[in-house]
């Protein structure tokens, strides 16, 4: 089964991270107010991207990584440029 970092870009402007295996299952929840706390406070905009994991460890280290980068870091991610 594969897992997925996928990542939320927020009302605000934030860009939350997180891991699912159902990635459009996960985002219904985080909109709906009944994923994480983080979207319950900053609700979500739209999906930025996910990324495609063999495995959750592999998952949550991508995410912990992820996690490290700036808002427009994790943007250039999910457009596939670096900066």
């Amino acid at each position: 089964m594969s897992w997925y970092v996928y990542l939320i870009e927020c009302l605000d402007g934030s860009v939350y991270t997180g891991v699912a295996v159902d990635v459009s299952r996960r985002y219904a929840e985080h909109a709906a107010g009944k994923g994480a706390r983080y979207t319950r406070s900053h609700p979500p905009r739209r999906l930025l991207a996910s990324f495609e994991h063999p495995d959750r460890s592999s998952a949550l280290k991508a995410e912990h990584a992820i996690k490290q980068l700036s808002p427009m870091q994790k943007r250039a991610l999910a457009q596939g440029t670096t900066r």
